[in-house]
């Protein structure tokens, strides 16, 4: 009977050497397996997180940009030359006494507004009335001395036909008869002078206009060699603006100038939006002045209602064209880029567009454009920093912007809103980007 040895029989929970290197490889499969998964779940995670600004990026692009929008319309343009002007009086006077002598009375009150004509002033008339009286005697004197001088000379002339008298005394007495004649017309014109100083006494007014204050007394001696004179005299009616147009803008004033034609100039106050009156263009200087560039421009007005003043300064605007049936739009509208002149034109799908335009002369707010626009379409008139062609944008309410006639949907947003950042020239703001063709 054999007996069994315990090596000859394995165990059952042992396993061959055979099938141990086996194992462990699979184990390691498992952990290379297990690191890979980790690794590209990491991969994953990382590449999610940096996305997601560039899906918020492209989510905010999606949105709609806020925009204040303004209507293409065609209407009659007036271009307008705005200077600064000084009202001048047509003439100013200053009234002196032309004799010397006692001033007796002043006959007006200060800041009185008199007529042409007008007694201003008198002067004791006693020296010159005494002067007349002695040269009107003078004058008498010589002529009866006349008289008789030819009385004389025609009887020597009759006796000279008798052969009575010598021819040498008929020639005497007809020197004598010529040198009475010079003496009395001497005499006449003394008499005329002593008038003339008479009438000087008398100081009147040569136009209508405004007395100034009274710079002389009654009673004080005045003489015609006084600086000061009695009062200055201005005239207010009709009353001058000169002002200065620059030498670019001269051919067109020239050319309505020597055409006679009406050229309107209207003043307002130093706000610059009070009418004060409406006149026009008289006359023009002859020369450019070569430090400034300008000549100068004088504007006559009624001034009825003495609203104009001497040395008052005013804001003058000369009506230099107009523009009948002009394509006009808001000036905020027109922008500048690497493409020129442009504006930013909303479509009925509230899309932006970027349309080149050529723009014609401006005029406060406004713009006439040439070509690029027709009257009815919409163009961006703020916000356009965020926009780019294509860019949906929205419109916002605006609230109307005042002083600014016939504007429809142009003005200033309700919260935040920039309108009237681009200036009339149609300059971009600083840090506005190009467009995008």
């Amino acid at each position: 009977m054999s007996e069994a040895t315990p090596s000859s029989q394995p165990s059952s929970g042992s396993r061959p050497p055979a099938e141990r290197p086996r194992a462990g490889r699979h184990r390691t499969t498992l952990w290379v397996v297990a690191g890979v998964v980790i690794l590209l779940g990491l991969v994953f995670l990382w590449r999610g997180r940096a996305g997601a600004p560039a899906a918020r990026r492209g989510a905010g692009a999606g949105r709609a940009v806020p925009v204040v929008a303004d209507s293409v319309r065609a209407r009659d343009f007036a271009v307008h030359l705005t200077a600064l002007g000084t009202v001048t009086p047509l003439r100013t006077v200053t009234v002196r006494t032309r004799v010397d002598g006692q001033l007796l009375g002043v006959h007006f009150r200060e800041g009185q507004v008199v007529t042409a004509g007008a007694l201003l002033a008198d002067l004791d008339p006693q020296p010159f009335e005494a002067q007349l009286q002695e040269s009107q005697a003078q004058l008498a004197r010589d002529s009866a001395l006349l008289d008789n001088a030819r009385i004389d000379l025609a009887r020597y002339q009759r006796l000279l036909e008798l052969d009575s008298v010598s021819k040498q005394q008929v020639d005497t007495q007809e020197a004598l008869v010529r040198q009475y004649e010079a003496q009395v017309r001497l005499d006449q014109a003394a008499v005329r002078s002593a008038s003339v100083q008479l009438g000087y006494t008398r100081i009147t007014s040569d136009f209508a206009g405004r007395v100034g204050l009274r710079l002389v007394d009654p009673g004080n001696i005045v003489h015609a060699a006084d600086a000061g004179g009695i009062t200055v005299i201005t005239q207010l009616q009709p009353i001058s603006v000169l002002f200065t147009v620059p030498q670019g803008a001269l051919p067109q004033v020239l050319e309505r100038y020597q055409a006679r034609e009406p050229q309107p100039v209207t003043l307002y106050g130093s706000d610059g939006q009070t009418e004060l009156a409406a006149g026009r263009v008289s006359t023009i200087d002859n020369q450019i002045d070569p430090t400034t560039g300008t000549v100068k421009v004088r504007a006559e007005f009624p001034n009825t209602d003495q609203k104009l003043f001497p040395n008052q300064f005013v804001n003058v605007k000369l009506l230099l064209e107009q523009v009948p049936g002009a394509t006009v739009v808001a000036a905020a509208a027109i922008q500048r880029g690497s493409v020129g002149t442009f504006v930013y034109v909303v479509s009925r799908q509230n899309t932006v567009s970027v349309r080149q335009v050529q723009v014609g002369p401006t005029e406060g707010d406004f713009a006439v454009v040439t070509s690029g626009l027709a009257p009815g379409e919409m163009v961006v008139v703020d916000g356009v920093d965020q926009l780019r062609q294509g860019v949906t944008v929205r419109l916002l309410h605006p609230t109307p912007a005042p002083g600014a006639p016939g504007r429809q949907g142009a003005g200033r947003p309700g919260a935040g809103g920039r309108s009237g950042a681009h200036g009339a020239a149609g300059g971009t703001g600083a840090g506005s980007p190009a467009p995008r063709r």
